[in-house]
């Protein structure tokens, strides 16, 4: 990977960390963002559907059922658009589990940026056979 790929990876991630922080879960924030030819096309973070209460989890602390991971979310952003996520690059700030990694394959994403790495790492497999190209950058610790 070249420098200046890596710079754009680092902020992209960084922006997908901040959108994250919009999120109402408390267990965890994560965001994505879809970028495609340089241009942030969609954007996500986990939460509940439209028109449901912003609480995540129920009360014994459990996550919801119904709550939509971050990535799904901008990709459904961009199926209600006109555009195509055919070849663009989805950051993301946990890699995806296993019922993401369907969508985003299926989407047509070419590549996944992610900074953490999520307990089950089978969606990560099933992208790398799928033939996705997966990229795990770290923050920076300051």
């Amino acid at each position: 990977m070249n420098k200046k790929q890596l710079k754009y990876d680092k902020a992209y991630l960084k922006m997908a960390k901040e959108w994250g922080k919009l999120s109402h879960c408390k267990r965890k924030q994560v965001g994505a963002l879809i970028v495609k030819d340089r241009m942030i096309i969609s954007d996500g973070y986990n939460g509940t559907p439209s028109g449901f209460e912003n609480y995540c989890e129920d009360d014994e602390g459990y996550t919801k059922w119904y709550v939509l991971h971050a990535e799904a979310n901008a990709i459904l952003k961009v199926a209600a658009s006109t555009q195509s996520c055919k070849e663009a690059t989805l950051y993301i700030t946990l890699s995806p589990c296993q019922q993401c990694s369907k969508l985003i394959h299926q989407a047509g994403i070419k590549r996944v940026v992610y900074a953490e790495a999520y307990k089950d790492s089978s969606g990560v497999g099933f992208l790398e056979k799928a033939g996705v190209e997966l990229t795990y950058l770290p923050y920076e610790q300051k």
